[in-house]
């Protein structure tokens, strides 16, 4: 069940927009019509263009549902080439926050899931500029949150038990944490599930999966739960023999459990890097989702936090076909967040990304042009364009050139 504060309702007011000239998927070119932060029409190209109405040319742009980003680290990004400790102040970490968010949506991810730790000295100051950086983002980019305390069980976890049921209260969208850090690792599960069953939360859970038996009991306490239950990054599940993970992934498909993979690298609370493996899960059932993970921590002081990267390496490594690859970052990620199917029709939600290019596979090769539309509205651009100085051989046909300019 979508969280009600993860999907402000359509502004009424918001005036009509029309895409022309898009390229869809299926190789249809097409005018999209938007209004009330949803898509009211699709017809040829031509078709829908209104005297007076505001207009963005897509000629040359593929058309896509926009992706989202289920597992981002909210607290920890940009701070890998800090002198030092990063500053832990809320104002910082909701700069932080806020730049990272715009970096991300500028990559085409309308709603982000951000894990923020809380407890030890910190309480719940991350979450509090997390939850601010979440109200100057509105209208903007949906900016949601998962509270993470780092111990539940034992005298020691009180504490952290008392504070996650606070972090709820103050706005938190989501409980969760990892469960691979405290002494009782099922007794760290159960309290988060306790805790989602009395506020009706979704949970989401940072492990890398190693345990096997740990998982299998996890996915028979977890089963069923709503409104839903996502792990990741489950890494370590590559790792097992292939009889162990196919049991594994048939226990989580049966019990409606998600798996979030992190392509483009490791994150904070995760010992080994690599990837789930996405082939066998999905073979199974299981819903894979495709997230940043670290972006410009220490746990990846290169992480860019860019959706299509992350399909693009599930495609060129993983051998998903695009499409697939592509579903990871965008309609399946959007399920694990609770929001809304979205496609290129009329009802839906208008969250898109336009890149340019005519195919799925050669945007995620080269997207470089990017033009992103959250309820209705462009809300980021991103240009790119190629340029080669004269050489011999510039009269000769046939060359693919961008642009022309003598460069010096």
């Amino acid at each position: 069940m979508p969280d009600s504060r993860q999907q402000p309702p359509p502004d009424p007011d918001q005036g009509t927009l029309v895409l022309c000239g898009a390229r869809l998927t299926d190789g249809r070119t097409v005018d999209v019509r938007l209004g009330g932060g949803r898509i009211e029409a699709v017809g040829t190209a031509g078709a829908l263009a209104r005297a007076g109405a505001p207009r963005v040319d897509l000629r040359g742009y593929l058309l896509l549902p926009a992706p989202a980003e289920p597992h981002a680290h909210g607290d920890t990004c940009l701070t890998a080439e800090l002198p030092g400790p990063p500053s832990a102040t809320p104002e910082e970490i909701e700069r932080r926050v806020t730049e990272a968010t715009l970096l991300q949506l500028g990559h085409g991810a309308t709603a982000v899931r951000a894990q923020v730790r809380i407890g030890d000295v910190q309480g719940l100051s991350a979450l509090e500029a997390v939850l601010q950086a979440r109200r100057s983002l509105r209208g903007l980019a949906e900016l949601t949150t998962v509270a993470m305390p780092r111990l539940l069980t034992g005298v020691a976890g009180a504490d952290g038990l008392a504070m996650l049921r606070d972090a709820v209260k103050m706005g938190a969208d989501v409980v969760g944490g990892c469960p691979d850090l405290d002494p009782d690792p099922i007794g760290y599960v159960e309290a988060v599930l306790e805790v989602a069953a009395e506020q009706g939360c979704p949970v989401d859970l940072h492990t890398d999966a190693a345990d096997s038996a740990r998982l299998s009991r996890l996915a028979a306490m977890a089963g069923g739960l709503r409104p839903g239950v996502a792990l990741g990054p489950c890494a370590a599940l590559a790792r097992l023999p292939a009889e162990t993970a196919h049991r594994v992934a048939d226990r989580l498909a049966a019990a409606g459990i998600a798996v979030v993979c992190l392509p483009q690298g490791g994150c904070a609370g995760t010992d080994r890097r690599g990837t789930a493996p996405v082939r066998l899960l999905r073979a199974a059932g299981v819903r894979v989702a495709a997230g940043s993970g670290a972006l410009r921590d220490l746990a990846n002081p290169v992480g860019r936090g860019d959706p299509l990267e992350a399909a693009y390496l599930l495609a060129s490594v993983h051998g998903m076909r695009p499409a697939d690859a592509y579903d990871t970052v965008s309609a399946s990620a959007r399920a694990v967040l609770g929001l809304p199917e979205v496609r290129v029709e009329a009802g839906f939600p208008a969250e898109l990304l336009a890149v340019r290019g005519d195919q799925l596979a050669g945007a995620l090769s080269l997207a470089y042009s990017r033009i992103v539309v959250h309820r209705g509205r462009v809300v980021a651009r991103t240009s790119a364009v190629r340029e080669y100085c004269n050489s011999a051989a510039e009269a000769e046909p046939g060359l693919p050139r961008q642009g022309r300019k003598r460069l010096s």
